[in-house]
């Protein structure tokens, strides 16, 4: 995993980057002894279970069964790969990355820090032709009328693209930038069939669009003049820098909100989301120029429980609303809905009636079904055989996608009442739903769950485990008196094979972590290295009574699991005579054996 980048460059990143410091900057540790506790990032409970070893440098949640290094926590906590973890730590650490040898890699960091730089440029520049000068007046004017205030402007860099045709084209050979890379930026335009570019931008407000980071990856530019048939806003396309669906304007000053609020506000504008901020509701976003994604939501169950829709009161945003609904119950979010009045939207709201009373109807959002079950009611004629029909299927597919037999019976309950007709008949369609659930559906689900399970592991397993990991000079020892063909459990194996082939190239337990790829090792890993009630190693290692009695058990296991396959190799009706002779030869070897004390392998 970690040979992208030099063991040098990857053990220098780690000694710069203490765990306990890291960690501590996305959710808040407690000391607990020697260690640090909190409440897990990564699945919802009330009592910490979530463990950081300072000493070993690994973290490990006894709940759901993540652990790792501090690489792992970046990329499961940010849902980003293993370079970019590096990456990310670096930038922290202020490092320079050094890279090893591979096809195009070099090549498309330097690209993406070039692009980088570039969108970075040209935001200063937008900057300062707001700030002043005849160009940017009309830009100046739209924000005064929107009521958008100068601490805004600063705080999200506004700017404002000069009308001309090749301002951009001009300032990037100025800076001797290839027009082919600004191009790939998304700033200008080839015309067909020539080798002529021009600005994308023209006559726009700018909004920059930043990643988590707070680097400026792309742009949003709102028309200011011209006729109807142009376009209102036009975005960046996607580059190697930006992808839309990953990206959530505001996020990158939102996070900490979001994360102090275990609450995430989604709306709908850039303008929405300036005026909601300044305003004093800063745990919000707005998806940038396409509806919830699948990744957005990930991104969003880092930080957040629970999300507020927060969407235009008029036909489309509330359209919106329900189409988010299936990516928002995949994520486990929970989901509540704050309907703006009409013909308000949250930025004409707080202008006329205030921040505070934008913040209480964020406070009083309903739960999604029963603002579903309002919009279908409005949208049907309720007092119809037709509309109560469409009304009792439409909530009967959404809720069956919870999975939660206490929702189905609680909103049947509600829909009967709202419609006047039976509970149980309620009850009824809404169990036609249910029956449509398919074999693959139930699998995935099993699969699932059996992935953060750890494997079952024998107390002399852990042990061994514990030893080769926490005692580097017994490791030897263990490799000349163990067979790998005694450890039952076949994830643990693997793992000891693992760390036996390093006895010459071991440079520590949080670099070679990195080097793992298998997630499951990790956490079975971390969990047996953070069990608070195993005593340390060394106080286990008096003379060489533990250690040979642990690895003697592990083997005597093995022998009786071999005689028990052979006894019943004996009940075989068709077992020949000279094979008869073979098993029970075998059968008294490793009774013989058993009674021995454990020696190297060299002397059996």
């Amino acid at each position: 995993m970690g040979g992208f980048f030099s063991p040098a460059t990857l053990e220098q990143v780690r000694a710069a980057s203490d765990i306990v410091d890291i960690i501590g900057g996305y959710i808040p540790l407690k000391r607990n002894g020697a260690n640090f506790v909190a409440l897990c990032p990564f699945h919802r409970e009330k009592t910490p279970s979530f463990n950081v070893n300072p000493q070993k440098q690994i973290f490990h949640c006894f709940g759901c069964h993540k652990g790792g290094d501090v690489f792992a926590f970046v990329k499961e906590h940010e849902n980003i790969d293993f370079p970019d973890a590096v990456r990310r730590l670096a930038e922290r650490a202020r490092i320079p990355l050094e890279t090893e040898n591979q096809p195009g890699a070099s090549e498309s960091r330097h690209i993406k820090d070039q692009l980088l730089q570039i969108h970075e440029q040209i935001t200063q520049r937008w900057q300062a032709a707001l700030a002043a000068g005849e160009g940017g007046q009309l830009a100046r004017d739209y924000l005064g009328r929107r009521g958008v205030s100068q601490e805004a402007v600063q705080l999200f860099r506004l700017g404002c693209a000069p009308d001309v045709w090749d301002d951009t084209v001009n300032w990037a050979k100025s800076k001797h930038y290839e027009l082919p890379l600004v191009e790939q930026a998304g700033l200008i335009l080839r015309k067909e069939g020539t080798d002529h570019f021009y600005d994308r931008f023209r006559g726009r407000l700018i909004f920059p669009i930043c990643d988590e980071q707070g680097r400026v990856v792309a742009f949003s530019a709102r028309i200011l003049a011209g006729d109807e048939k142009t376009a209102k806003y036009v975005n960046s396309p996607e580059t190697p820098i930006f992808t839309k669906g990953k990206v959530m304007f505001g996020l990158d000053k939102s996070k900490r909100a979001i994360l102090d609020a275990h609450r995430a506000v989604i709306c709908e504008g850039q303008l929405d989301l300036i005026a909601c901020f300044m305003a004093g509701i800063k745990n919000i976003v707005a998806p940038q120029g396409t509806a919830l994604t699948s990744d957005h939501t990930r991104i969003l169950k880092r930080y957040a429980d629970e999300v507020v829709l927060c969407f235009d009161s008029d036909n489309a945003g509330q359209n919106a609303a329900v189409r988010s609904l299936d990516i928002l119950l995949a994520s486990g979010l929970a989901i509540r809905v704050a309907t703006v009045p009409a013909p308000h939207d949250p930025d004409s709201f707080i202008k006329e009636f205030g921040g505070g009373a934008f913040a209480q109807l964020i406070e009083n959002a309903r739960g999604f079904f029963d603002y579903y079950l309002d919009r279908l009611c409005a949208l049907q004629a309720a007092d119809s055989d037709r509309g109560r029909s469409a009304i009792v299927l439409a909530m009967g597919e959404a809720l069956h996608k919870t999975g939660s037999e206490v929702l189905r019976d609680t909103y049947a309950q509600k829909t009967a009442l709202r419609l006047g007709v039976s509970a149980d008949a309620v009850r009824q369609e809404f169990k036609k739903g249910t029956r449509t659930k398919t074999v693959e559906s139930e699998e995935a689900a099993d699969f699932a769950e059996a992935d953060q399970a750890l494997p079952e592991v024998s107390m002399q397993e852990r042990w061994l485990l514990r030893l080769l990991l926490e005692s580097d000079e017994q490791v030897e020892w263990v490799a000349g008196h163990l067979e790998l063909e005694w450890v039952e459990n076949e994830v643990v194996r693997e793992i000891v094979a693992r760390r036996l082939q390093t006895i010459d190239e071991w440079t520590g337990l949080a670099a070679w972590l990195s080097q793992l790829d298998n997630p499951q090792w990790t956490n079975l890993i971390t969990d047996v290295l953070s069990d608070k009630k195993a005593a340390p190693i060394e106080a286990n290692l008096k003379g060489m009574a533990r250690r040979d009695g642990a690895i003697k058990i592990l083997r005597d296991k093995y022998i009786d699991r071999r005689m028990a396959a052979l006894n019943r190799q004996l009940a075989a009706p068709d077992l020949s005579e000279s094979a008869q002779t073979d098993v029970l030869s075998e059968t008294q070897r490793l009774r013989q054996l058993k009674k021995q004390p454990l020696t190297a392998r060299s002397d059996q």
